[in-house]
């Protein structure tokens, strides 16, 4: 029970802190219009095989649309780097 409470307290900080940054940067959006907008950028794990009979794992993110691109932007928000390659 105490991790409910406590994911459920994170997760309204969360909120707190877009609706907030929101007032600052883009003051006509909702949290939730954003996220929704946001939600359609993805994490994936593109998997290779190699020669020696292991995989290649390549975590990568979608290619965020322009207007998604925009929305980071006003946000002052970046995605993370893609990360390396890894066995």
């Amino acid at each position: 029970m105490e991790a409910h409470v406590f994911a459920a307290f994170l997760g309204y900080c969360l909120l707190v802190t877009l609706k907030s940054r929101l007032a600052a940067y883009a003051p006509g959006l909702t949290p939730k219009a954003v996220l929704e907008k946001l939600a359609k950028i993805q994490r994936i794990d593109v998997w290779f095989p190699t020669t020696d009979n292991r995989h290649l794992v390549m975590p990568r993110y979608t290619e965020p649309e322009p207007d998604q691109v925009i929305l980071l932007h006003t946000l002052k928000l970046s995605l993370p780097p893609q990360t390396p390659p890894k066995d």
